[in-house]
């Protein structure tokens, strides 16, 4: 159960709904981390224009899950681990494949280094290496496309902590985190 109110279709306010509603029309669903979000209006807004500029990027749909995947096993969170998972597979991502990217790799050796360096963003946070940097640009990764997978760390940090502060309920088929060894 969550700690932080879900707010539901019947609670909302007015300002609530319309954003469910859009929401609801993108995504054919409205996900409960969307509704802990709802809580601040404000905090949803910023979170969906933050999301779509994300999606809108130069980064394809398939690293961006795989990014996602990545850090919500490195962060330990349940939610976005079976969120992404079941995202990832609409991208294309097989079960090897997002195996790889919750170890912190890929079977594509270009998005291999896009998923490690956002695991060392994470990790470090932000206090990545020359090398780090060089080995994005020599993958093939603009500037443009680092900046947009720093932009994506963020955003994925962002909802695994509070994914993980509220403990919301898992609307998604649950994956299981892998325990350290």
């Amino acid at each position: 159960m969550s700690r932080i109110n879900t707010v539901s279709n019947d609670t909302a306010n007015i300002e609530q709904r319309a954003l469910f509603e859009a929401i609801q029309s993108q995504l054919g669903m409205v996900p409960n981390f969307l509704r802990v979000f709802a809580n601040s209006p404000d905090a949803l807004k910023a979170f969906l224009g933050l999301h779509h500029i994300a999606v809108h990027g130069s980064l394809d749909p398939a690293t961006r899950e795989r990014i996602a995947l990545a850090l919500a096993q490195q962060n330990s969170c349940e939610y976005c681990l079976s969120a992404h998972t079941a995202i990832g597979r609409k991208a294309g991502l097989n079960g090897a494949e997002i195996e790889a990217n919750r170890d912190g790799s890929s079977q594509d050796a270009k998005a291999a280094v896009a998923v490690g360096f956002a695991r060392a963003l994470a990790e470090h946070k932000g206090e990545v290496t020359n090398g780090e940097l060089q080995a994005m640009r020599d993958a093939g990764f603009s500037e443009s496309d680092i900046v947009e997978v720093i932009t994506h760390v963020g955003m994925n940090v962002m909802t695994n902590i509070l994914g993980k502060a509220s403990r919301v309920d898992i609307d998604f088929p649950k994956v299981t985190l892998k325990q350290a060894a």
